[in-house]
């Protein structure tokens, strides 16, 4: 089970927003930069400001806008005629550099450290290398697993949120950490083991 099922019903809803960004000649390739470099931008402004909690607000909101982003980069390139090999790697390159930017603040916000949210983002990188290794063998890219993109989002967006209202986070919540950085080693297992 993995928030990513309900895509399909997500991009329904976006699919008259990107039709009028094709009619004003809005390319995929300019959508997925353009989440990425606003993932940069917001990920580094958080990590330079830690103990201000409030802004960590803008995470939440963010990653449903890139989402949705995300959803529309999609939509356009394959019903519009966009897909192109180059697409094909900045979807899953800046995919990764964005979220490795929009974990990063956490870092620098107790109880986590630079280990716990290292190895995160590390294992998110890893499960979406091993996602994709499923399409480079003739499986298809793999999306499942208890910790996938969107989950991840879900989760980070929610710690974001709590943090912003509460101006701290608990300590046993390092734990959580540790034991979400179980669930992406398990990610990886699992999308190893269907793209077999």
């Amino acid at each position: 089970m993995s928030i990513y099922a309900l895509k399909p019903k997500f991009q329904n809803l976006l699919r008259p927003l990107v039709r009028k960004l094709f009619a004003r000649g809005v390319t995929a390739n300019q959508v997925t930069l353009c989440a990425c470099a606003i993932s940069i931008v917001l990920g580094i402004a958080l990590a330079l400001a830690p103990t201000h909690a409030p802004l960590f607000m803008l995470l939440p909101l963010w990653f449903f806008l890139r989402m949705a982003l995300n959803a529309m980069d999609g939509m356009l390139a394959r019903e519009f005629g966009q897909k192109s090999a180059l697409g094909g790697y900045l979807n899953e390159t800046t995919d990764v550099i964005a979220d490795a930017a929009l974990y990063l603040p956490f870092a620098f916000v107790a109880p986590f450290g630079a280990l716990s949210v290292g190895v995160f983002i590390y294992l998110a990188a890893l499960s979406e290398f091993c996602g994709v290794l499923g399409a480079v063998h003739g499986n298809g890219r793999r999306y499942d697993g208890p910790l996938g993109k969107s989950d991840r989002a879900f989760v980070i967006g929610s710690l974001a949120f709590y943090y912003a209202l509460a101006g701290s986070l608990p300590g046993w919540l390092n734990v959580t950490l540790w034991l979400l950085n179980i669930l992406l080693a398990l990610t990886c297992i699992q999308r190893i083991r269907h793209g077999l």
